[in-house]
């Protein structure tokens, strides 16, 4: 399961460090912010990145559950027990669960039309999500009794 947490926290590692680049007025994928926008945001007619905080709050929430896998396998010291740990894990779990499925809806198309972030949403962006939330909730049910 180690290896598990590690590559679940790289992978969350690499996702904050993009969020923190958009915040700091990155552009990639894009050209430009209105391209990068659509590619990354998709939402009907977007023309902007989100404003700076935004993406920093993003990146936080992202850089705290970076640590969760390390601190689930004891990796790290940390003040919190064990079954508190596996238990903001599932519902860790269940956020990115809830956003890769959203991704294969046809209310999160009507939302999230904008090319290229609908190719790359059920490409990628969903399915990532879906192996987030369930390299989390592995990691959580092994930390329960029987």
């Amino acid at each position: 399961m180690i290896v598990l947490a590690f590559a679940l926290s790289l992978v969350l590692l690499l996702i904050t460090a993009l969020h923190v680049y958009w915040g700091i007025g990155g552009i990639w994928p894009g050209r430009d912010a209105a391209s990068c926008a659509r590619a990354v945001i998709g939402f009907r007619d977007v023309d902007e990145m989100p404003a700076p905080f935004a993406s920093f709050a993003v990146a936080a929430c992202l850089g705290l559950a970076t640590l969760w896998p390390m601190a689930l396998e004891g990796i790290f010291a940390t003040p919190f027990p064990k079954a508190g740990l596996a238990a903001t894990s599932l519902l860790i779990a269940l956020v990115f669960l809830a956003r890769g499925i959203a991704g294969f809806t046809p209310w999160w198309r009507r939302l999230t039309p904008e090319q290229p972030f609908a190719r790359l949403d059920l490409r990628y962006y969903s399915p990532l999500c879906l192996l987030i939330g369930l390299g989390f909730a592995v990691l959580a049910l092994m930390e329960f009794p029987g």
